[in-house]
């Protein structure tokens, strides 16, 4: 979801290359989880327990406005509802002082297979040792899906992805905590700007007098 070599470049056609890249874990020792916010730090992490289309769709377009989120943004309400409805399917959230500072989703698949579907920060919160945290304790929640799923047998793999379409440090945070890079893919997409969390969110503003 970052990219360190910013390896997408823009074509003279409207278009830009993309390259994903893919991580797996595939035992629950693989984690190496990062060090925990100190208490007063005023940071958790919880689960969404109530399906809320709202807060996912928020959280979706706050974490990805900037870095070219855009396949969810025309999900209609009752997609949303589906999805999340799913079972298995779980949002968890990181909050500073009671403020969304970003998310995790966790998509279960068929045979024992979780995949990271989406996670970042809130640009105002990256950088400030958040993202290990969200992402140590997303992966353990991974891990042990099962034990809130009832009927799901118990996860064997845990894997996500990210591309140069996203921030400069993620893919350095999936190494660190045990993630090992599976699969390189290159394409060509449309040269779309990023949509920011609201339309026009990054349009230049008149100064206040």
């Amino acid at each position: 979801m970052e990219n360190p070599e910013h390896a997408a470049t823009t074509g003279t056609t409207g278009t830009v290359t993309v390259t994903t890249w893919s991580f797996e874990q595939t035992a629950p020792e693989d984690l190496s989880p990062a060090r925990v916010p100190d208490p007063g730090s005023g940071v958790r992490i919880a689960l969404a327990r109530v399906p809320s289309p709202e807060f996912s769709r928020f959280l979706y377009t706050a974490v990805g406005g900037d870095v070219t989120w855009t396949d969810r943004l025309g999900w209609p309400y009752a997609r949303w509802q589906a999805y999340l409805a799913r079972p298995g399917v779980e949002t968890w959230a990181a909050f500073e002082h009671g403020t969304p500072a970003g998310y995790a989703e966790l998509d279960p698949q068929p045979g024992g297979v979780v995949e990271i579907a989406y996670f970042g920060l809130i640009p105002a919160f990256r950088g400030r040792g958040i993202g290990g945290h969200l992402l140590s304790y997303a992966t353990a929640r991974a891990w042990d899906l099962a034990e809130r799923a009832p009927g799901r047998e118990p996860t064997r793999r845990v894997w996500l992805h990210t591309c140069s379409k996203d921030g400069p440090h993620a893919r350095a945070n999936y190494t660190r905590r045990g993630f090992r890079l599976f699969g390189t893919r290159v394409t060509r997409e449309p040269a779309v700007p990023a949509p920011g969390p609201w339309p026009k969110a990054f349009a230049p503003h008149p100064p206040e007098l």
